[in-house]
C-alpha cells in the first residue's frame, strides 16, 4: 500500500488514477511515500524521509525545493502541456482585450447614467476614445515554443496575424506541431524589432529574469503590447510601466498582479488565471497521478523536472532502481555487488541528466537486504528502491 500526502485539493479525476486497493490518499498522513501538490509552498516544509517522489499538478515547480529533492534522490514530476490550452486561451483573450481597449471601454460603459436616450448619446460621444486595432494587421512575437507557446503561435496565425517565434531549444515534438507559417527569429532582439506584440512563454531562471527589458521594448514599433502569462520576473516591470507612461507601449497584459501594475490604467492584470479552468485542473491531476503511479510501482520516470526519462518494461523476478551522483563507475560498482551475490541481471537501463544518474535493474531472482544495503553504501548513491515482482 502506497501512502500519498496531498497538500492541496487535487482533482477527483486525477486521484481516481490511483487505485484505492493500492493507495491511501489523505491530506494528513504519516510516513508518506509521495506528495501531490498544486500551489502549496514547500520550501519551509519538513519533507519526511520516506518521501520517494513529489508530483506537481501543474507546470511550474517554483514552490518545490527541487535542488534539495535532487540531492536526496527524489524525482519531482510535473504536468507539462496539460494546461496549455487554458493558458493559450487567456493569452488570446488578453491580446484581444488590449487591442480593442475593451477593459477601459467596459469601465466607461459601466459608469454611464441617465435614461436610455441619454446613455445612447453618451455612448456615441464617448466611443471615439476607445478606438482599437485589428489583429490581422499586426505581428505577434512568441518567445518560447513549448507546449503553450506553439499553441499561441498557431492560434494567432489562424486569426490572421503574422507570427515570429524564437526558441533555440525547441524540442523535436514541438517543432513537428508548429505551423510552417511561423517565421523564425534569429535572436530575442530580432524578434522584438519585428513585432507589434510579444508573448513570453519561458520559465523564470537567471537567464530569463528581466528578459523583457527597457532596451528591448524600445526596439518594438510604437504602441506595442507585452503579454506575460509565464512568470512575473521575466518582465522588468519598472521598464514596462515607464514605456506605458511614455506611450511606447499601448498595454501590458499579465497574470501576476503587483501594486504598481494594478495602479496603472494601461495594465490588464489577471489573478493568476492561466491554468484556472476545470479542464486544465483535471488534465494536470491525471497526468501527474499517472507519472507518480508509474514511478512508485515500476520505477518509470516520465515528466520529471530533475531526473532523466527512464522507461523499461519489467523483465525479471524483482526490480531495483538507484538514483546516484553522475560520476564514473557507478554501474560497475553496482554490477560487481550483484555478481558477488550470484544475482543475474535480466535487463538494465542507465540514464543521466546533469549531476544525477538513474538506473533501473531487473534481476532473475530475489535480492537480500544485505545486498541492498551494500549498494546503498556505495559512495554517491542517493536513493535505492526495491520493487518486488508482486508490483507487476
Amino acid at each position: 500500500m502506497f501512502k500519498i500526502l496531498t497538500l492541496n485539493n487535487i482533482s477527483v479525476q486525477g486521484l481516481q488514477r490511483l487505485p484505492r486497493e493500492s493507495y491511501e490518499i489523505a491530506s494528513e498522513i504519516s510516513h508518506p511515500d509521495a506528495i501531490l501538490v498544486r500551489s502549496y509552498k514547500m520550501h519551509d516544509m519538513e519533507i519526511p524521509a520516506t518521501v520517494a517522489a513529489i508530483g506537481r499538478a501543474g507546470a511550474g515547480v517554483n514552490n518545490i525545493p527541487v535542488d534539495t529533492m535532487t540531492a536526496r534522490g527524489v524525482p519531482v514530476f510535473n504536468a507539462p502541456g496539460a494546461n496549455a490550452n487554458a493558458v493559450k486561451e487567456l493569452v488570446l483573450a488578453g491580446l484581444l482585450m488590449a487591442s480593442r481597449t475593451i477593459p477601459a471601454a467596459m469601465k466607461f460603459a459601466s459608469q454611464l447614467q441617465g435614461d436610455d436616450s441619454e446613455i445612447s448619446a453618451a455612448v456615441e460621444s464617448g466611443k471615439k476614445n476607445f478606438v482599437g486595432s485589428e489583429l490581422p494587421s499586426k505581428t505577434l512575437g512568441v518567445i518560447g515554443l513549448g507546449a503553450i507557446g506553439l499553441r499561441v503561435a498557431n492560434a494567432a496565425l489562424s486569426l490572421g496575424m503574422k507570427v515570429v517565434g524564437y526558441d533555440p531549444l525547441i524540442s523535436v515534438q514541438s517543432a513537428w506541431q508548429l505551423s510552417s507559417g511561423v517565421e523564425q527569429a534569429v535572436s530575442v532582439d530580432h524578434l522584438f524589432s519585428r513585432c507589434d506584440a510579444v508573448s513570453v512563454h519561458v520559465p523564470l531562471v537567471d537567464a530569463t529574469r528581466g528578459l523583457v527589458s527597457g532596451e528591448r521594448i524600445k526596439m518594438m514599433p510604437k504602441g506595442g503590447i507585452i503579454l506575460n502569462m509565464a512568470r512575473g520576473g521575466i518582465c522588468d516591470e519598472q521598464a514596462v510601466l515607464a514605456a506605458l507612461d511614455s506611450g511606447r507601449l499601448h498595454a501590458y497584459v499579465c497574470d501576476f498582479p503587483t501594486g504598481a501594475a494594478l495602479a496603472h490604467p494601461k495594465v490588464l492584470a489577471f489573478p493568476h488565471l492561466g491554468a484556472s479552468t476545470e479542464e486544465a485542473e483535471i488534465n494536470c491531476a491525471m497526468m501527474v497521478a499517472d507519472s507518480l503511479r508509474d514511478y512508485l510501482e515500476d520505477g518509470t520516470v516520465r515528466n520529471s523536472v530533475n531526473f532523466p526519462e527512464a522507461i523499461m518494461p519489467r523483465n525479471g523476478g524483482s526490480r531495483i532502481t538507484i538514483a546516484n551522483a553522475n560520476v564514473p563507475n557507478m554501474v560497475g560498482q553496482i554490477s560487481t555487488i550483484l555478481a558477488e551475490a550470484n544475482l543475474n541481471i535480466a535487463d538494465l537501463l542507465n540514464k543521466s541528466r546533469g549531476e544525477i544518474a538513474y538506473t533501473i535493474i531487473d534481476l532473475d531472482g530475489g535480492i537480500t537486504e544485505e545486498t541492498l544495503d551494500a549498494i546503498r553504501n556505495i559512495q554517491g548513491v542517493l536513493m535505492l528502491r526495491h520493487l518486488s515482482a508482486s508490483t507487476d
